[in-house]
């Protein structure tokens, strides 16, 4: 059956979905994106041996199926990314916020940088090598790049750094592929020494914290809020509001905001990058 003749989803079973995914991420999903659940979910009711999405939702409601269900909410967490994404937000990582925290945290020399919603790495692996190639200077200090997702699936990939050709042609120029990156068969690894700097956990933003978070300098929560509805959007800021330093400075993606959202951020605009400043 190919995926253009799959039965439709019923009501019923997409409002079983949605709830699920809701559950399970807080990523609210909406009639009008059906198709994504059957694009995505289908590939996984035919691999347990169902031929619709409507079988699958059956299955899901049996007991003992909890990983089933983490297959569904894996699949639906959206996992587009790149290299240098957008690329202006480390141009200032690179000619401001380091430079600054470098003369701010003289003494302590400790730098911690989370990457939220990291997906397959290429996030916090562009920061990393952009640490490496800038700033030599933090050889000595404790720098930690801290990786979170709620996917056990794409952070195995992540902390693997095995990447495509395709992946890495976004992105990534070659002299920066061929200092950090080495040959294994029709992929590319990055070396030992970018993986080492990254300590990958799972979280699931909308879920409690783990204490042992540190207190984060730089945080990238880029393209994840437009995900949420707005009463989670708050809930999730609060959260990184008190898990920031006080002069630390928060990264969102190029259609979010903090504006109305929560107003403990101050908005600071950065040459073409926009910044938000726990107040």
């Amino acid at each position: 059956m190919s995926l253009a003749t799959a039965p439709q989803l019923n009501g019923q079973s997409f409002d079983y979905l949605a709830e699920l995914v809701l559950r399970g991420s807080a990523i609210v999903i909406d009639k009008s994106k059906t198709y994504l659940f059957e694009s995505r979910l289908l590939p996984i009711a035919r691999a347990n041996g169902l031929t619709n999405l409507d079988q699958l939702v059956e299955t899901l409601k049996r007991p003992g199926v909890s990983a089933l269900a983490d297959s569904v909410i894996d699949a639906m967490t959206t996992n587009e990314t790149s290299f240098f994404r957008d690329l202006h937000p480390f141009n200032v990582l690179r000619t401001h916020l380091i430079p600054e925290l470098i003369e701010k945290r003289s003494k302590e020399r400790v730098l911690n940088i989370w990457s939220n919603a990291c997906s397959s790495g290429q996030e916090v692996y562009s920061i990393a090598m952009l640490l490496k190639e800038h700033f030599p200077e933090l050889a000595g200090w404790r720098v930690r790049l801290t990786a979170t997702d709620l996917s056990k699936q794409i952070l195995a990939k992540a902390q693997s750094g095995v990447f495509t050709q395709a992946e890495i042609n976004r992105g990534l120029p070659m002299p920066m592929v061929l200092k950090h990156f080495k040959r294994s068969g029709v992929h590319w690894q990055i070396s030992d020494e970018i993986r080492r700097m990254v300590d990958f956990k799972v979280l699931n933003l909308v879920e409690p914290w783990p204490p042992t978070l540190p207190k984060m300098d730089i945080v990238f929560l880029r393209n994840v809020l437009i995900y949420f509805s707005v009463d989670t959007k708050r809930q999730i800021l609060g959260k990184v509001h008190r898990v920031m330093q006080s002069d630390g400075v928060l990264l969102l993606g190029g259609a979010e905001t903090t504006m109305n959202l929560n107003v403990r951020f101050e908005r600071r605009v950065i040459e073409k990058a926009t910044g938000y400043c726990p107040i």
